[in-house]
C-alpha cells in the first residue's frame, strides 16, 4: 500500500468503499464505526437524496408524509465520507480501484451493496402515465397521481404491487390489478396460502384479475391479451426486482442464475477484499441447504453487522463470522400486518391455525417436526415466537400446533 493511500485511510491505514446508499450500505457504514473500523469509511450513492428507507415509498410517502423516510444517521458525525449523485460504472479489483462518472476511487476493502432494480414491463418504456416505485422521485412522481383520484391500474398482485394498490384506495383512486399468474403472490407463497388474500382485494373495493396477461400498454388505457380494455389514468408496474449487478461485467466478481453476486458464508465474493450484502447478493444457508436470495428490509439490516465484523477481524485475525439468518419480511396491505419467517421451499408439512377467511391466522411449514417456516396475519406473537423456534430448532408437535388459542412456545414435543 503506498504512503498516500496510508495516510488517506485514517489511523487502520484502510479505506472501506461501500457501494449504495440504501439500507444495507448505510447500515454496514454504521456498523463499521459501531464495531470500532478507525479507518476511512466512504459511502456513494447513486441518487442525490440523502440516504433513507424504503419501505415507506409504499405508503407513507406516496400519502404525504416523506419526513420520516431518511435514516437518522449522523454521517459527519461518524465520520462517514458521503458521495452522493454519483453513479459506478465498473470495478477493477487488480488495481483495487471503482470507476465512477467523477474518475477512479481507490479502495483497501470494497462492499457491494446496490441493491436491485425494478423489472420494467416490455413494451411500456416511454408510455406516459407509466410508472415504478422504487425511488423517492418515483414515490413523489406518484403523489399527484394520487391526489388526483385516477383510475390506476396495478400491473403485478406481489408484495409492492398490493401495498402501492392499498395506497391508492385509500386516496380515493379506483383501482385494478392485474396479474398473469391465477392467484396473488404467486412466486412467493403456495396456492393453498395465497388463496385466501385473494378476497383482501375485492374486501378492501379493489378490482384483482389473475390469469391477465397484459398485451400492450397505451396513452390512458392496459390492453390485456383477452382484448379487454382497460381505463387507466395511470399504471403503476410491480411485477419484481433484479439485482443491480450489470455494472459488475468483466469485473471477475462471480455472479448467480439471477445475475445477484454469490457470496460465502461470510459474505465474501470470488474477489480477494470485496463484500457483498442486502438485495444484490445470494448467500449460502447451513440451516436451509440451499442458496438463498433474499430481497427483504430485514436481511439489508442483518447483514451489515456481519459484513463489518469480518472487515474489522480480518485485521486481528478474529475467526470471521458467519451469516445464516432466519430470512423476516413483513408488510401492510388491505388493513393487514403480514409477517413471514423462514424458507418454506423443503417443508413437508402444512399446518394452519386460526381460520384464513377471519382478520387473524396463522400457516406453520414443518420439515419433520422442525418449524422451519411461519406466515402470521394479525398473529405477531406467532410471528415472534415462531422465529425463535425455527432458530433453535425446536422439535414440535403438530396436534398442539393446530391449536391457535395455544402459544406457539407452548406446542413443542416437550409441553
Amino acid at each position: 500500500m503506498s504512503e498516500q493511500r496510508q495516510e488517506e485511510g485514517g489511523p487502520s491505514g484502510r479505506r472501506v468503499v461501500v457501494v449504495g446508499a440504501g439500507m444495507a450500505g448505510v447500515q454496514t457504514a454504521v456498523a463499521l464505526r459501531e464495531q470500532g473500523f478507525d479507518g476511512r469509511v466512504t459511502l456513494i450513492g447513486a441518487e442525490p437524496h440523502q440516504p433513507y428507507d424504503r419501505p415507506p415509498l409504499s405508503k407513507a410517502v406516496l400519502l404525504g408524509n416523506a419526513e420520516g423516510s431518511a435514516f437518522d444517521v449522523d454521517f459527519e458525525g461518524l465520520g462517514i465520507e458521503l458521495v452522493l449523485g454519483r453513479e459506478v460504472g465498473g470495478l477493477r479489483p487488480a488495481d483495487h480501484e471503482l470507476d465512477t462518472e467523477a474518475g477512479p476511487v481507490p479502495y483497501d476493502v470494497l462492499v457491494l451493496a446496490t441493491g436491485a432494480e425494478p423489472i420494467r414491463l416490455p413494451g411500456a418504456e416511454g408510455v406516459p402515465g407509466v410508472h415504478l416505485l422504487r425511488t423517492l422521485d418515483d414515490a413523489e412522481r406518484l403523489r399527484p397521481v394520487l391526489a388526483r383520484q385516477h383510475d390506476i391500474v396495478v400491473v403485478g398482485a406481489g408484495w409492492i404491487g398490493a401495498e402501492f394498490a392499498t395506497a391508492a384506495r385509500e386516496a380515493g383512486c379506483a383501482v385494478t390489478v392485474v396479474e398473469a399468474a391465477g392467484r396473488p403472490l404467486a412466486g412467493a407463497l403456495p396456492a393453498e396460502v395465497a388463496a385466501p388474500m385473494a378476497a383482501w382485494y375485492a374486501d378492501s373495493g379493489i378490482e384483482l384479475r389473475t390469469h391477465a396477461r397484459v398485451e400492450r400498454v397505451e396513452p390512458g388505457a392496459v390492453v390485456l391479451e383477452d382484448g379487454s380494455r382497460l381505463p387507466a389514468g395511470a399504471v403503476v408496474v410491480g411485477i419484481g426486482a433484479r439485482p443491480a449487478t450489470a455494472w459488475l461485467a468483466g469485473s471477475g466478481v462471480a455472479l448467480g442464475a439471477h445475475r445477484e453476486v454469490v457470496a460465502d458464508v461470510h459474505l465474501r465474493t470470488s474477489v480477494p477484499d470485496v463484500y457483498a450484502v442486502g438485495d444484490c447478493a445470494s448467500f449460502p444457508s447451513g440451516r436451509y441447504g440451499e442458496r438463498l436470495l433474499v430481497h427483504h428490509w430485514d436481511n439489508a439490516l442483518q447483514g451489515p453487522r456481519t459484513v463489518a465484523t469480518n472487515i474489522v477481524g480480518a485485521a486481528t485475525d478474529e475467526p470471521l463470522a458467519v451469516y445464516d439468518p432466519v430470512p423476516y419480511f413483513w408488510s401492510e396491505q388491505f388493513g393487514r400486518f403480514v409477517q413471514y419467517a423462514g424458507h418454506h421451499a423443503d417443508a413437508d408439512r402444512v399446518l394452519w391455525r386460526g381460520d384464513p377467511s377471519g382478520p387473524a391466522w396463522s400457516v406453520c411449514w414443518l420439515r419433520g417436526d422442525r418449524l422451519v417456516a411461519l406466515l402470521a396475519v394479525g398473529r405477531a406473537r406467532d410471528l415472534a415466537q415462531g422465529k425463535r423456534l425455527i432458530q433453535a430448532g425446536t422439535p414440535m408437535n403438530p396436534r398442539l400446533l393446530t391449536d391457535p388459542a395455544r402459544p406457539l412456545k407452548a406446542a413443542t414435543r416437550a409441553a
